[in-house]
């Protein structure tokens, strides 16, 4: 049995992402009816950093939503990691991954999208996802800052961020994606700075989400 809630997982076990996630949530709790809980997979690596790693933790997700009840569920990893088989085996429920609802927002907020991506070999996986989507016409780029999820949450790379969202917004990108779940803490500054959408990709999933458990019937 469904409860009213919407539960956002966080597929790597670092609790420093977790709580960077459960604070970008917090503005969207007041808006809406729905309960919105955030958790991680403490059996899963720190971070997603590979393929190798999405493929190790798609299952962990899988088996996180068949034993967590809810509605409707989200996937905090650019990578969506788990997300095809999800929906597969919980068809009374709404999954999104992260990178595809970002992307799906950015197509409605401007012509072209860049991606601040966490590093370069995340940037293999973003254009497998932009491929897969068929949106390539759309896509600007993506642009790694050498970090990983954990690090994204530190402010001290604010410059490096911004430094990424200004090449990308040379290379053509009116809309700026924020490629990992981490990094919420700079939307704000990114578009003072750059004066362009800004696009932090678990809000984009779960305002998505919302919007699925509204017009239910």
């Amino acid at each position: 049995m469904f409860s009213d809630r919407i539960l956002v997982i966080n597929p790597n076990s670092s609790s420093q992402v977790t709580r960077a996630i459960d604070t970008a949530l917090a503005a969207m709790r007041a808006r809406t009816p729905f309960r919105i809980d955030v958790m991680d997979l403490p059996d899963a690596p720190p971070g997603v950093a590979l393929q190798s790693d999405a493929d190790e933790v798609a299952p962990l997700v899988q088996h996180a939503i068949r034993t967590n009840p809810a509605e409707a569920y989200a996937v905090a990893c650019f990578s969506d990691p788990g997300v095809a088989g999800a929906r597969e085996n919980t068809p009374g429920a709404s999954v999104r991954g992260i990178g595809e609802s970002a992307i799906l927002h950015a197509l409605t907020r401007g012509d072209r999208f860049g991606i601040i991506a966490l590093s370069e070999k995340s940037v293999f996986r973003q254009r497998r996802l932009v491929r897969g989507m068929g949106v390539g016409e759309r896509y600007a780029g993506s642009l790694g800052i050498g970090t990983t999820a954990a690090g994204a949450t530190d402010h001290a790379l604010l410059d490096r961020m911004v430094d990424a969202a200004k090449r990308l917004v040379d290379q053509g990108a009116d809309t700026i994606l924020m490629g990992c779940a981490g990094m919420a803490h700079f939307q704000p500054h990114l578009e003072d700075i750059c004066q362009r959408p800004v696009i932090e990709p678990t809000r984009a999933a779960v305002a998505l989400l919302i919007g699925d458990l509204t017009l239910r019937p």
